[in-house]
């Protein structure tokens, strides 16, 4: 941290939404990489590169995901390496994954076992392309039945729930400390009370009592944090007791990072940060 410029600083923190897409900005007809391009895009480096998988083949998001790579670590100032984030859900979401029962008709197995052999399988196969970081798994209550993201969960009971994530991170990291070649960053999401909205409609205020939060919405993350060591937790777009996630204290500091002695990184979820302005109007502008 000692030797790096603000610029680049700021450049980690920060996540280019679609990698796939700079395929035709990085790459000239015939395959060969830019080199003046990639100067342009990373002359800082870059913290983070989004989806290179999501519509490309195996080995296509692999050489896209080496080339980078292979810049940021030998071109750049520092030579910091850059994480690539996938969506694996219920599988990679990638052209060719395999694709599993969604994680509402996971949890409904109760088999733990089962659930961390197919988040090893997510893992191996992103790896595999060149990504490192998945966001998964989520551990939001589904609460509320006219909300529409209760699929991508493990359902409404705090210990269901919670097995289930820590499953879910195991097969995504293994078993730790370090994570091999064939396993990757797991990212618990969304952090938190993101499950009952207020309305049922997504990223609503999540109104309820802080003994409630702690006893019932607070324990699936808890776990993946203090048992399965996961590596990231993302900040839900909701509020509670009208602070937003993305800038709520008590919970990403108090919380997460000082109760329960979280060590990985926090990320914000897609454009939660812009949002503080609109809708949330807590920031009177990006700076």
């Amino acid at each position: 941290m000692g030797r790096m410029m603000l610029e680049e600083k700021v450049a980690q923190l920060c996540c280019i939404g679609r990698a796939v897409e700079m395929t035709d900005v990085l790459f000239d007809e015939t395959g060969n990489l830019l080199p003046e391009k990639m100067a342009d895009l990373f002359c800082h480096g870059i913290g983070q590169l989004g989806r290179p998988a999501q519509r490309s083949t195996p080995r296509e998001s692999a050489e896209l995901t080496n080339a980078i790579q292979r810049y940021l670590v030998e071109e750049t100032r520092l030579g910091i390496p850059a994480m690539f984030n996938e969506e694996g859900l219920h599988g990679l979401m990638a052209t060719g994954a395999t694709s599993f029962p969604q994680a509402i008709a996971l949890a409904s197995t109760w088999d733990e076992v089962l659930v961390e052999e197919v988040y090893t399988v997510v893992a191996r196969e992103a790896r595999s392309r060149g990504s490192n970081y998945v966001y998964a798994p989520v551990l939001d209550l589904a609460r509320d039945p006219r909300w529409g993201r209760t699929e991508e969960t493990f359902g409404e009971d705090p210990h269901l729930v919670s097995r289930m994530g820590v499953a879910a991170v195991r097969g995504l990291q293994g078993p730790g400390p370090m994570i091999d070649q064939d396993r990757v960053i797991a990212c618990a999401k969304h952090y938190a009370v993101h499950g009952q909205p207020e309305g049922g409609l997504n990223a609503a205020p999540g109104n309820v009592s802080e003994r409630v939060i702690r006893e019932e919405f607070l324990p699936p993350f808890q776990s993946a944090v203090m048992e399965a060591g996961v590596g990231a937790v993302m900040a839900a777009y909701n509020e509670v007791d009208g602070i937003p996630g993305h800038v709520n204290r008590w919970l990403l500091q108090t919380i997460l990072r000082e109760e329960w002695g979280f060590q990985g990184f926090v990320t914000s979820d897609g454009f939660g940060v812009p949002q503080l302005m609109v809708p949330h109007y807590v920031a009177e502008d990006q700076g």
